[in-house]
C-alpha cells in the first residue's frame, strides 16, 4: 500500500461523512433522533463484531473500559450533531464539528499537560471570527443547533484524544468493538426514556441506515485506522479538513443550502484555522 493509495482511501472515507450530514438531516426529519441513531449503530455493532471475533486479539477488563469511555465520547459527538441538524443547516454543522481540528490541541494541553503552540493560538482566534461569520451572520445570535454542533466537536475532540492514547494500549478491533456497542445501548436506552419503540420498520431508511451504519461507521473506522500506517498523522488531518467542505457542497446539490457572503467568509476562516493547527511549527535554526 502506497501513500497515494492510502490518501485516496483517507478522502473517500472523508467524502461520505461529509455526504451523511445531509443524508441524516434528511432521516431525523421522519423520525425521532434516538430511534435513527439505536438502529444505525445497532447495524453496524452487528456488522463489526464478527470482525472483532476473527481479527481482534484476546479481550480484557482495561479494552472494555477504555472503549466504553471512548463510546460515551463518540455517543456524545453522533447525539449533539444529529440533534444540531434539527436546528440548523448541514452545511453549518459540518463546518462546526470539523472545528474539532483545532479543539483537540486545546484540549490535549488541558487534559496531557501539552504545550499551545502560536500557531494553535492564531486558528483559535481565526475559527471563532470564522463561527460568529458563519453561524450568527457577525453577531453573537447563534441558533440552539449552532450551539450543539459546536458541543459536538468538543465531543469529538475529546474521543480523538482518548483514541490516541488508548488505542497504543488495547486491540484496535476490541476497542472498536466496544465503543459502537455502547454507542448503540445509549441510543437505545434514549429512544426507550423518550418512550420511542426502536424496533420498528421504516422503508424509506433502508438507503440511509446501510450508508451510515455500513460506509460511514464500520467502512470509515476501519479505513481510517489501517490507512493511518501509511500515511501522516499531519496529513491524515489536512484530508479530514475537506469533510466540511464535502458537506457543505453536497447541502448546495441536494438540499440546495446557501452560506451567503458573511457565511462563505466564516467557513473559510475556520478551514483556515482548521489547516493553520496542523501545520508543523518552525524551528529556529541553531547557530553553529
Amino acid at each position: 500500500m502506497n501513500k497515494y493509495k492510502a490518501a485516496m482511501l483517507l478522502l473517500t472515507t472523508t467524502f461520505f461523512w461529509g455526504v451523511t450530514f445531509t443524508v441524516v438531516k434528511q432521516a431525523v426529519e421522519s423520525v425521532d433522533v434516538f430511534v435513527f441513531l439505536a438502529q444505525r449503530f445497532l447495524l453496524a455493532f452487528a456488522l463489526i463484531l464478527p470482525i472483532g471475533l476473527y481479527k481482534g486479539k484476546r479481550i480484557d477488563g482495561a479494552t472494555v473500559v477504555r472503549g466504553s469511555i471512548m463510546g460515551v465520547f463518540l455517543f456524545g459527538a453522533y447525539a449533539f450533531q444529529t440533534v444540531a441538524l434539527l436546528y440548523t443547516s448541514a452545511s453549518n454543522t459540518g463546518f462546526l464539528t470539523g472545528l474539532n481540528v483545532v479543539i483537540v490541541p486545546l484540549l490535549a494541553a488541558l487534559v496531557l499537560r501539552e504545550r499551545v503552540s502560536a500557531g494553535v493560538k492564531f486558528a483559535v482566534v481565526l475559527s471563532v471570527i470564522g463561527l460568529l461569520l458563519l453561524c450568527g451572520n457577525g453577531s453573537w445570535q447563534l441558533n440552539r443547533g449552532d450551539v450543539l454542533a459546536a458541543v459536538c466537536a468538543v465531543c469529538v475532540s475529546l474521543h480523538l484524544i482518548c483514541t490516541g492514547e488508548f488505542v497504543r494500549r488495547s486491540d484496535f478491533y476490541w476497542l472498536t468493538v466496544v465503543q459502537l456497542g455502547v454507542v448503540a445501548l445509549l441510543s437505545y436506552s434514549g429512544a426507550l426514556i423518550r418512550g420511542k419503540d426502536v424496533m420498528v420498520w421504516y422503508p424509506h431508511l433502508i438507503v440511509p441506515l446501510l450508508v451510515c451504519s455500513i460506509i460511514a461507521t464500520v467502512f470509515a473506522f476501519l479505513v481510517q485506522t489501517s490507512m493511518q500506517r501509511y500515511i501522516s498523522h499531519t496529513n491524515t488531518a489536512l484530508i479530514f479538513c475537506t469533510e466540511p467542505v464535502f458537506a457543505a457542497l453536497y447541502a448546495w446539490l441536494v438540499l440546495d443550502e446557501r452560506l451567503g457572503v458573511y457565511g462563505y467568509v466564516g467557513a473559510l476562516c475556520i478551514l483556515g484555522g482548521m489547516l493553520i493547527s496542523i501545520l508543523p511549527e518552525k524551528t529556529p535554526i541553531q547557530q553553529a
